[in-house]
């Protein structure tokens, strides 16, 4: 990734910036190809440096392999013009609460909502980094279920709807840092034990209510634990543990207000991957910078395919069935002079 990168130079810093940036397909593999080999081209198959080819095919001279900047990646064979996702990629970033596949589809005149919808879930998909560090200090862990309220479902019962372990750094007294939402199968400890192994610092302390499989799994990890048990304070639990509850609330106004409730649990955690990529970097005071740090993950994320996109059960590849052939391909951003045709007779 970039270091300290600089907006104008290394990012647009408005919409109108770039529009003028990008305004031609070409413009937008250029700025791929360099987010992807910024000290010049590397052969993927043989690590060659040297290069016989064009931007739009490089071939190295060593092993004669020919590739290109979105080869493998999250653009690998696209049919969508690299403008179109561009665009996207802004929008997307450029809001707070997201963005719909149908506004989408409204804003940029794609040609289907399966096309729309598949370009947002491979951004959601290359938001899942791997490799992030774990969080530290004094760290806030509860659950949450998703999906709205079942009659006659109560505590940890899901009854259906999804449970989901939250964690967020506390900063000082009033402050949060970074935070996590994992969709889990349940709220046992080898669940428990999962979850803060891969997400939280063996160092930390973590700050949890008086669910009993915590204490348990964080002696067996040597970890320092807080609990308080909510019975027994007058304080709800939204005030015993401010951070992890404002995540929860955010992240499911996020899925009512933008995606009207309609994501499927089974498509879930893409969406809160992309809370947790927005709402970890809601400091930076650059959208454009949330544009870079976006495309310099997608430049890394292998071709995800519709298929593996799309859940394997019935209900959902009913609800998104793949696109046809013969559907056209969706027209370019790109922008070309026009001679004023409000002016023409």
């Amino acid at each position: 990734m970039i270091d300290s990168p600089v907006e104008g130079h290394d990012y647009p810093g408005s919409l109108p910036q770039l529009r003028r940036w990008f305004s031609s397909d070409g413009d937008c593999l250029d700025y791929l190809d360099w987010l992807r080999w910024p000290d010049g081209f590397v052969c993927p198959a043989c690590g060659g440096c040297s290069d016989r080819g064009s931007l739009a095919a490089h071939r190295c001279a060593d092993c004669t392999r020919r590739t290109s900047a979105t080869a493998g990646t999250l653009f690998h064979a696209t049919r969508t013009p690299l403008t179109v996702w561009f665009e996207a990629a802004w929008l997307l970033m450029a809001s707070k609460q997201g963005l719909s596949a149908l506004e989408l589809q409204r804003v940029t005149g794609l040609g289907s909502y399966q096309t729309a919808w598949a370009m947002l879930h491979r951004f959601r998909v290359a938001m899942t980094s791997t490799g992030r560090g774990p969080l530290t200090g004094r760290v806030e862990v509860d659950e949450s279920i998703y999906g709205g309220v079942t009659a006659g479902i109560r505590g940890r019962e899901l009854g259906g709807k999804a449970l989901v372990i939250g964690a967020v750094e506390r900063r000082g007294p009033h402050g949060f840092g970074r935070a996590r939402l994992i969709v889990v199968p349940d709220a046992s400890r080898r669940t428990v034990s999962r979850f803060l192994t891969e997400n939280i610092d063996q160092d930390a302390t973590i700050i949890t209510d008086g669910w009993s499989a915590y204490p348990d799994v964080a002696a067996r990890l040597h970890m320092a634990h807080e609990a308080h048990r909510i019975s027994a304070q007058t304080e709800p639990a939204h005030v015993v543990l401010p951070g992890v509850h404002r995540v929860f609330s955010l992240s499911k106004r996020m899925l009512e207000a933008t995606y009207q409730g309609g994501v499927q649990i089974e498509h879930l955690q893409a969406y809160l991957d992309e809370f947790t990529f927005r709402f970890n970097r809601r400091t930076a005071r650059q959208r454009g910078l949330l544009f870079l740090r976006l495309l310099e993950h997608a430049v890394t994320t292998p071709t995800t395919g519709y298929s593996d996109l799309i859940a394997v059960n019935r209900a959902s590849a009913t609800r998104h069935r793949p696109v046809p052939a013969t559907r056209r391909k969706p027209a370019t951003l790109a922008g070309t002079p026009l001679e004023r045709p409000w002016r023409a007779a």
